[in-house]
């Protein structure tokens, strides 16, 4: 992963790879894979995004990226956005980030008393006061997640009743009345929940405030309780996974709270912002396979950059590379779920903040979603180390899905694939189809005009793989428009996500991987015994 890393840390620090290239070059390569025995295992819906309490006032070095995306004042009728979560038929949400242990709830017995929004106040931790979420606007979110499939997972303020110390720690029990009245109230409603997650980054040394490992799983057995005594009441049999404590992974802090929560925690929950994280996917992985604790491992929060993103980096195509090589990485570990930061707002939104419009790893998360299954496939990749290469069974199909991601901007990869030291050797790439038959471009490389693909025969229904190509627009990668197969992906004027339609190859025939470019790559006819 260190090529990848120090790549990022240069295109965020404003160096530009969208010039001064000599040549292109092309190497052969080689995908390895081991089919026999999946080596990790996600969620059937792995990808997730969340959403935030941010402000419109909230700025970063100057930089106001929030706008109207707090869930406060977030547009839920804007079909774009209705029809981007649609799309993933179901997308998890997270409702959450750092201002969630400030947020108080609105009960049904105190509706005459005022709600008010966050207000700046630079004495306040975080810069602002606390915020009530009206009964009314929980209701609106309710009926968003409901016509969108959202599988919604909501962060409850763990500060409530605490007294924050002069050392920056909270202590004292957890009051959960005002949680027990949200959620009384959601069951009433008929709300579905996938979860409910107890606090926001306060474990470990906690940003701004933490909380001691010990009160902390005391808080979490408590909601456990709740959960199981108001929803039992409502003769509810399945209910929400408990979910905590979302905060920055610290080794001994996260393995004693597994000790202390057994039986109360389904999922335990870590957040990343950085480049490069494989060693805490690793380390997070070895606490719970060697803790009784049966509860599963989660990226709760992951931007890349904090303090909401930069802009021309998080929100454009070549944030994709770090994207999908951390959904790769992190599956390998059996992380089950990854919430990327956020679904909108900021500069590392999904969706652009003022338009809706997807940013380019919108689409790296669509394709995730539908064609990476469950079972993750030990990969490798020999011939250059910037190729990123992960493999897991189809999804809802037959075979595998590859996918490789080439960060060298003046390199093409010419690969074959060995499972089982079974090499599918590939010779040359004249005979590809769109699967509807159209004529469709080669991809261009870094804007130069490409040689079109010509199909001179039917390519046999039996004998194909599927490929999605994503690149930049014009080949740079700092663009917010992405070609699949050489097409520009543009949201129609009814806000209709475009259809994400691959090109049938055929099997015999090379894996081309174009500079700066990722591709997806459906193998129907790979029987392997892991997807068995």
């Amino acid at each position: 992963m260190g090529s990848l890393v120090w790549f990022l840390v240069f295109v965020l620090c404003g160096c530009s790879f969208t010039c001064g290239v000599k040549g292109y070059v092309s190497i052969e390569g080689t995908v390895v894979i081991d089919g026999e025995t999946p080596i990790a295992e996600t969620d059937e819906n792995f990808v997730c995004a969340t959403l935030d309490w941010w402000p419109s006032a909230k700025c970063d070095y100057g930089n106001c990226s929030w706008g109207n995306a707090s869930l406060f004042n977030l547009d839920l009728k804007n079909v774009v956005f209705l029809n981007a979560v649609k799309a993933f038929s179901p997308l998890k949400i997270r409702l959450g980030g750092t201002l969630q242990d400030k947020v108080i709830y609105q009960t049904e017995d105190n509706k005459q008393q005022p709600c008010t929004p966050f207000a700046q106040n630079s004495s306040r931790l975080f810069g602002f006061t606390e915020a009530c979420l009206p009964l009314a606007r929980w209701d609106e979110l309710n009926s968003f997640f409901n016509q969108s499939g959202a599988l919604v997972i909501f962060g409850l303020n763990a500060l409530h009743g605490k007294t924050i110390q002069a050392n920056n720690v909270a202590t004292g029990p957890w009051d959960s009345t005002n949680a027990a009245s949200l959620i009384r109230y959601t069951v009433k409603k008929g709300y579905n929940i996938f979860g409910w997650e107890l606090g926001n980054e306060l474990s470990g040394n906690g940003v701004g405030v933490r909380i001691d490992v010990d009160p902390y799983a005391s808080d979490t057995i408590a909601l456990h309780g709740l959960i199981q005594d108001i929803y039992s009441k409502n003769n509810i049999i399945t209910k929400p996974q408990i979910i905590a404590p979302g905060g920055f992974f610290d080794y001994n802090w996260f393995q004693q709270f597994l000790s202390k929560t057994v039986g109360s925690l389904d999922s335990i929950t870590h957040h990343i912002y950085s480049l490069g994280a494989a060693g805490v996917f690793r380390d997070l992985n070895n606490i719970v396979k060697k803790s009784q604790n049966p509860a599963s491992a989660w990226v709760g929060e992951a931007g890349g950059a904090y303090n909401s993103g930069r802009d021309g980096v998080t929100n454009t195509f070549v944030f994709s590379f770090w994207y999908l090589d951390q959904l790769g990485a992190s599956s390998t570990y059996d992380t089950k779920t990854y919430c990327r930061q956020t679904l909108m707002g900021g500069n590392y939104g999904l969706l652009n903040t003022t338009t809706f419009v997807p940013n380019p790893d919108y689409y790296s998360a669509l394709l995730w979603h539908r064609l990476m299954g469950k079972s993750v496939l030990s990969t490798s990749f020999t011939g250059s180390r910037k190729i990123r290469a992960y493999a897991h069974c189809a999804k809802k199909s037959q075979g595998i899905t590859l996918l490789l991601i080439n960060i060298d901007g003046n390199t093409t990869v010419n690969a074959k694939v060995d499972i089982h030291g079974r090499v599918a050797h590939m010779q040359n790439h004249s005979n590809i189809h769109h699967h509807r038959h159209h004529h469709v471009p080669r991809h261009h490389h870094r804007g130069s005009k490409g040689t079109p693909l010509q199909h001179s025969k039917q390519v046999s229904a039996n004998n194909v793989r599927e490929e999605y190509h994503l690149t930049p627009l014009g080949g740079d990668i700092h663009s917010q428009t992405v070609l699949l197969n050489g097409k520009k992906l543009t949201v129609d004027s009814s806000g209709v996500i475009p259809a994400l339609d691959p090109v049938t190859v055929d099997s015999l025939e090379p894996l081309i991987v174009a500079p700066y470019s990722i591709v997806f790559i459906h193998m129907p006819n790979f029987d392997v015994s892991a997807c068995m």
